[in-house]
């Protein structure tokens, strides 16, 4: 086999240290096509679906793929903007604004981002970050609530990457940050926020994306990190457990998915009496499909149809302050040890490689 190399490596260049944050992924364009190609990636993950491969590829192939993306697109089109997809400008500006704040800190670290589902892909962006000499790695999947069909998932692509490599960085992997207290704060203040503005409701909704019910059965702590993220943040914001409520959205399928079910919650609440509410997604990092068409657009109708009065979305964290400083907050922990060299230290390194006869060119 032949292992991937640094181009033009040189045994006196300086170590250095890297943070990739990483995010699930989006289509290239709001065009069916495009949808057809990320879809295609996406749905053929066996993390995302744990179904016999033979049967999956003929409904993937002879179905899904000849539908869902036309569909897709038109649903995408309604979120796009002149920058692209709002999660790939979301993610763009939260590895910016992380580079900003460690480098205003003198801490020069080669900070990108990547897709697991997409580009830039996570081979791309190692890639870049290996031949920069980065010795010493830090990823932080944008999942606060780990799932093995989204932490574990960027976990393979890291993994399948690096038996292809021949020196391998040094690792540290986030795999969940649900009740990380700067986390918790920073999505509760984004709910004041909002309710400074526009008052309280009679229930606030947190709304995480839905997995199988059979992954929970299986051992996956999805489910049960999603409900402490919701305790941990109605502790915060000093809510009675009949002021808020959890569910599920964004199902796909037949087979029992993770409940209850958001959209199902949103058309019976104004039948007991609930005419104003607020949904957050604390599962979500940045507003996308998801949040801003599903959530902002889709359930507000059904809650609205239904006899509802007022529905506000509350939107993600995106780049905002309070979420950078909980993100770098995460960081510097995983960092924690790890030190740049100095320039004495560079200069003894390339004095000491001027004697090996290895490093002469031929």
């Amino acid at each position: 086999m032949k292992y991937t190399s640094q181009h033009e490596f040189t045994h006196n260049q300086a170590d250095k240290i890297g943070i990739l944050v990483t995010n699930l992924g989006t289509p290239e364009a709001a065009t069916a096509p495009a949808l057809r190609r990320y879809l295609a990636e996406f749905l053929s993950d066996p993390r995302v679906v744990e179904v016999p491969r033979l049967i999956w590829k003929v409904i993937l192939h002879g179905v899904i793929l000849r539908i869902r993306p036309a569909r897709s697109a038109k649903a995408y089109q309604t979120v796009w903007t002149d920058e692209g997809s709002p999660l790939m400008v979301h993610t763009q500006n939260q590895a910016k604004r992380i580079r900003e704040y460690f480098a205003a800190k003198g801490s020069q670290y080669e900070v990108t981002f990547a897709m697991r589902y997409g580009q830039p892909s996570v081979a791309s962006a190692l890639d870049a970050l290996l031949q920069k000499g980065v010795r010493k790695l830090v990823v932080l999947p944008l999942y606060p609530q780990y799932s093995g069909s989204t932490t574990g998932s960027t976990f393979d692509a890291l993994a399948a990457d690096f038996t292809q490599r021949r020196w391998l960085p040094e690792l540290r992997f986030v795999n969940q940050y649900c009740d990380n207290p700067a986390y918790i704060k920073a999505v509760a203040e984004s709910i004041r926020k909002h309710q400074a503005v526009n008052g309280k409701p009679q229930k606030l909704v947190f709304s995480y994306h839905g997995v199988p019910l059979k992954y929970l059965h299986k051992g996956d702590p999805y489910h049960c990190q999603c409900l402490k993220t919701s305790r941990l943040i109605a502790e915060e914001l000093g809510l009675t457990e009949a002021e808020h409520l959890t569910t599920f959205q964004s199902r796909f399928g037949r087979e029992p998915w993770l409940q209850p079910y958001t959209d199902h919650t949103l058309k019976a609440l104004p039948a007991q009496g609930v005419d104003h509410i607020q949904v957050v997604c604390p599962g979500f990092s940045s507003d996308c499909l998801e949040t801003i068409e599903e959530i902002g657009e889709e359930n507000r109708d059904y809650f609205l149809e239904a006899g509802g009065k007022t529905f506000e979305y509350i939107p993600a964290l995106n780049s905002t302050d309070e979420h950078i400083s909980a993100l770098t907050s995460i960081l510097e922990e995983q960092l924690h040890g790890w030190n740049l060299e100095g320039q004495e230290a560079i200069a003894r390194r390339d004095e000491r490689a001027k004697s090996c006869p290895h490093n002469a060119k031929n």
